[in-house]
C-alpha cells in the first residue's frame, strides 16, 4: 500500500469515527458479549502489568479502558488518530478524581515517533482490532521497542484471519462473509457511519514474526472463539443459557490450541527482551 493510499485510509479512518463517537457507547456499551469481550482483555492485562505502571493505549476510542486502568491505579497516555473520540474521553476525565491519571493526545498509531509524551512506558496496550485499520502492521510493530522499558510489556488484540464462527456462515449461504477474511490481503472495505475504509486481517504468527527480534513472546488467547462474535444477530438475547454455557468454555479453552488461534479476535502479549 503506498504511502498517500495509507494516508488517505487513515483520513477515511478517522473520519469514520469522529462521526461514531458520540454513540459510540451507547451502541456497545451494554451488549454482555462486548463486556465479556472487555473483561477478558482486562483481565489479560491486569495478570501480567506492573502494578501502578505507565501504560500507552493506542487507538483509544472513547477512553472505557484507560479509565478503568486509571481507577486501578496506572497512568495512562491515552491516544487516537480521531479527535471526535478524544473529545468523548476528555469530558469523561474532565473533574473525576482519576483526572491527573490519564493524559490525551491525538496521534496515529502509525506516527509515533511524533509522539509529545516520550518516556517509555511500562505497557504499551491496543484493543478491539484497531491495528487493523493499517497494511502496514509490520511498520507500526517495529516502532513498539522504542516506548517499552527493558522488561515492559505489549499487548495487543487484532482481528484474526480465521475466524470459526465466521467460517461456519458458509453453511447458511453466506459465502462473502464467510471467506471475507481469506481474501484479504489488500484490505477489505469497511464502513462506519456510512464512511468506508478499509481494514486488514492477520495471523498470530505474523505479528509474533514482526515482534520476535526485541520481545520474548509471553502469551495467546483467543476471544470470541467459542463464543460468538458480537455481532451475530442478537445472539444473547435469543439464546442466553445457551451463551452462558459458551462464556465459562471459551474461559477454560482460551489459551488452547486451536482456540487460541480461530477466534474473532486474538490477545497476544510479548515483554521486551
Amino acid at each position: 500500500m503506498s504511502i498517500l493510499s495509507n494516508h488517505i485510509n487513515e483520513l477515511n479512518v478517522s473520519e469514520a469515527f469522529n462521526r461514531q463517537a458520540t454513540v459510540f457507547d451507547k451502541l456497545y456499551g451494554d451488549e454482555p458479549i462486548i463486556r465479556y469481550k472487555r473483561k477478558r482483555v482486562r483481565k489479560h492485562i491486569l495478570r501480567i502489568a506492573k502494578q501502578n505502571g505507565r501504560m500507552l493505549e493506542l487507538n483509544c476510542g472513547t477512553g472505557e479502558d484507560a479509565v478503568y486502568f486509571a481507577q486501578k491505579g496506572f497512568q495512562v497516555h491515552a491516544t487516537d488518530i480521531s479527535g471526535g473520540m478524544l473529545d468523548i474521553v476528555r469530558n469523561k476525565i474532565n473533574g473525576s478524581f482519576y483526572r491527573d491519571r490519564i493524559t490525551v493526545e491525538q496521534c496515529s498509531f502509525t506516527e509515533l515517533e511524533q509522539l509529545s509524551e516520550r518516556r517509555a512506558f511500562d505497557h504499551v496496550y491496543s484493543n478491539f482490532g484497531g491495528l487493523n485499520c493499517t497494511g502496514e502492521l509490520e511498520n507500526v510493530l517495529a516502532t513498539l521497542a522504542d516506548l517499552v522499558i527493558q522488561g515492559g510489556i505489549v499487548t495487543l488484540v487484532i482481528i484474526s484471519r480465521f475466524c470459526l464462527w465466521e467460517t461456519l456462515l458458509l453453511f447458511r449461504g453466506k459465502t462473502k462473509t464467510a471467506l471475507r477474511r481469506f481474501f484479504s490481503s489488500h484490505g477489505r472495505e469497511a464502513q462506519v457511519e456510512g464512511k468506508s475504509f478499509k481494514c486488514w486481517y492477520y495471523n498470530p504468527s505474523f505479528v509474533k514474526k514482526c515482534m520476535e527480534n526485541k520481545f520474548e513472546f509471553l502469551s495467546l488467547e483467543g476471544l470470541c472463539t467459542i463464543v460468538p462474535p458480537s455481532y451475530m444477530e442478537n445472539f444473547d438475547n435469543k439464546y442466553p443459557r445457551t451463551l452462558g454455557f459458551l462464556l465459562k468454555l471459551e474461559d477454560k479453552l482460551k489459551g488452547r490450541w486451536p482456540w487460541n488461534r480461530t477466534g474473532d479476535y486474538f490477545i497476544i502479549s510479548f515483554k521486551k527482551k
